[in-house]
């Protein structure tokens, strides 16, 4: 009998993946493409409607990947969990290099070309996003005034006013640091929550001590995970900005915002404040 009789016989690969389904793919059931993907519905002949559409869209789903990293965050901090908030304000880092690469396809339009379809947008604008806002919210950057626009639609409404009155992300991280013994005051630690983060000495103090102190604490990890989330956001700001003066200069924006003049404004302001200033100190 020859050596090659008592070789087991390789099993045969199929020459296709399984094809035939009862009903629809596991792969539509999991991920809803043909959902996604009918979702786009242009209002003006302009070829160039749709890769602004999409790219809107696109950008509203990292809002909302971003958002659950960072509710994910505030949660741990809230139970001492330092690896959990972590490991999810790194994940939020790469979404957020993503959704900052969202601005590509529309870094270069001219006026001319954004006004091909502008008028398509009506009162519609980005500040509008409930979604964005409430990242804004987990920020610190909170205004029950930006609970207006969605008195309209009840859940999304109900949503936001609760994001409103939860502390945000950076509360959480101040809160964590007041427990690991840093002198943070009550007046910072019961502050009004629905209100606008201000920045205090007494936290910049205490991010102070944690620089100064070994760089491979846990403290100091999740200080660096916050500052990295930060300048993302800073840079999707100025992204925005800058997409926004190349396509339509200082014209009116649309929904009535004052355009670049806003965008401006929102840029200089500074996320997690006190994370900067410390390191002058260090």
């Amino acid at each position: 009998m020859s050596h090659q009789a008592h070789l087991p016989s390789e099993a045969a690969e199929p020459e296709t993946p399984h094809l035939d389904f009862a009903g629809t793919t596991p792969y539509e059931d999991y991920v809803r493409a043909d959902v996604l993907t009918h979702l786009q519905h242009t209002l003006s002949d302009d070829p160039g409607e749709m890769v602004f559409l999409v790219t809107t869209q696109v950008m509203e789903l990292w809002f909302t990947v971003i958002t659950h990293e960072w509710e994910t965050a505030a949660k741990a901090l809230r139970s001492d969990d330092v690896p959990t908030a972590t490991a999810a304000l790194k994940r939020s880092v790469r979404e957020l290099e993503a959704l900052n690469a969202s601005w590509r396809p529309l870094a270069q339009l001219t006026p001319a070309q954004f006004n091909a379809y502008r008028s398509a947008l009506g009162e519609g604008s980005g500040f509008q996003s409930a979604m964005y806002r409430r990242m804004e919210f987990l920020l610190g950057d909170k205004s029950a005034s930006m609970l207006v626009p969605h008195r309209g639609s009840p859940r999304v409404h109900a949503e936001l006013e609760k994001a409103l009155h939860e502390p945000s992300l950076y509360d959480e991280a101040v809160r964590f640091l007041a427990r690991r013994g840093h002198e943070i005051p009550a007046s910072v630690l019961n502050r009004d929550v629905s209100k606008r983060y201000e920045p205090a000495p007494e936290v910049e103090a205490a991010w102070t001590a944690v620089y100064s102190g070994d760089p491979d604490a846990d403290t100091a990890r999740l200080g660096e995970a916050l500052t990295n989330v930060a300048e993302l956001v800073w840079r999707w700001r100025n992204d925005h900005l800058v997409a926004t003066r190349r396509a339509m200069g200082a014209k009116t924006g649309t929904g009535g915002s004052a355009g670049v003049a806003w965008l401006e404004k929102r840029a200089r302001n500074t996320v997690f404040p006190e994370l900067w200033t410390a390191r002058s100190y260090v």
